[in-house]
């Protein structure tokens, strides 16, 4: 089928809206109409080569919900019309991963997001007979979809698009870096360093375990307020204090410390702020090859460092109890859209996201 797409050619490209072929799903795939697809940081880090995540050309965008269009063989649960959320962690259940029970760390899915293509290693997306690779098995800026059944979640019809969008990734890793990854306890004292659309699902995360004390560090008051909005009890700003010195002002220490932007100088910071026996969690990503270099002096209190891929998220389990908890108005979804925008905005919203302004812009379809 033909489409629009927005297709990027390679690291430091712009975005160009054109017209595109789609093959049909195969088996353990569906065609899905994308609703929504929201920008995240893992988006601007393949646009600007920090991290390698794709090969180019590609169909970049993976953060999506949309409508079940077609479903392949071996699909069972899926029927056309289904509202659904996909994910960047399908499974495919058989490597080794998979069956002890690490299905986001599926080796058949790394590899097909390793050569931009879908389980079989092929890709359904072509423009003039020539390949275009998927973006981590999603490549949601498009008006259309493939995408392995085991990635996507149906969810109920009454769950806004736009918003569902922002639970595939965004959500999901922040309130599961809370709940799964670091388990916060409740009446734990937690700092968030970076409050862009993780980081404040970090916050809300927190907010939800039952942390009495939620410190949201960024450099922006405008993102400041916004974590005050989702659950956060105080705000520092970075760029006219030092945030090490006020969280240590307002509570001595904390039980968690989560740093959500992938830099060696907040990862520090946010190691100075974590008390005896409390931990620094990394969700942020760091560019390939990174190192870090942190005081080891605070391993002798017990301290300690643990890594965060997706959140450590459970899809079957939570993506539904995410949905029950924005329609209850648990989890506040609306406040962290900052603009909604069409293919041919996108350019303009990745510079957006590199000044760091704003929490969320989504990509909408009519």
């Amino acid at each position: 089928m033909k489409m629009k797409a927005a297709v990027l050619d390679g690291v430091g490209s712009k975005f160009e809206v054109r017209e595109v072929d789609l093959d049909k799903p195969k088996t353990g795939e569906l065609l899905v109409k994308v609703a929504a697809s929201g920008l995240c940081a893992s988006d601007l880090n393949a646009v600007d080569g920090k991290r390698k995540l794709v090969p180019f050309p590609a169909v970049i965008g993976h953060e999506a919900a949309g409508v079940v269009v077609e479903v392949g063989a071996d699909t069972a649960g899926f029927t056309v019309g289904d509202h659904v959320i996909m994910s960047i962690v399908p499974n495919c259940g058989t490597c080794d991963y998979c069956q002890s029970g690490r299905p986001n760390y599926c080796s058949t899915a790394g590899n097909a997001m390793s050569v931009g293509g879908l389980f079989d290693g092929t890709s359904r997306l072509s423009q003039n007979g020539e390949k275009l690779n998927h973006f981590l098995t999603v490549a949601s800026f498009a008006e259309y979809v493939v995408v392995p059944a085991s990635g996507a979640v149906v969810i109920p019809k009454e769950m806004p698009l736009d918003r569902a969008a922002l639970i595939s990734c965004a959500v999901l890793t922040g309130y599961g870096a809370v709940m799964n990854t670091a388990k916060v306890k409740a009446g734990s004292r937690v700092a968030v360093f970076g409050c862009g659309g993780v980081g404040l699902n970090i916050v809300q995360g927190a907010r939800m375990a039952g942390a009495t004390t939620i410190i949201a560090v960024d450099v922006t008051d405008e993102k400041l307020e916004l974590a005050r909005t989702v659950g956060a009890t105080h705000t520092i700003n970075a760029s006219t204090s030092d945030p090490v010195a006020e969280v240590k002002k307002i509570y001595g220490g904390v039980d968690y410390a989560f740093e959500a932007l992938g830099r060696e100088s907040t990862i520090q910071q946010a190691w100075g702020t974590v008390d005896v026996d409390g931990g620094l969690i990394l969700v942020g990503l760091l560019k390939n090859g990174a190192t870090l270099t942190l005081d080891a002096g605070p391993f002798v209190n017990e301290q300690y460092i643990k890594g965060c891929y997706f959140g450590s998220a459970n899809l079957k389990k939570d993506v539904p109890e995410l949905v029950k908890s924005y329609l209850n108005g648990h989890l506040f979804l609306d406040e962290l859209i900052s603009e909604r925008i069409g293919l041919e905005g996108l350019n303009l919203a990745f510079d957006r996201l590199r000044a760091g302004e704003g929490a969320r812009n989504v990509l909408v379809f009519d």
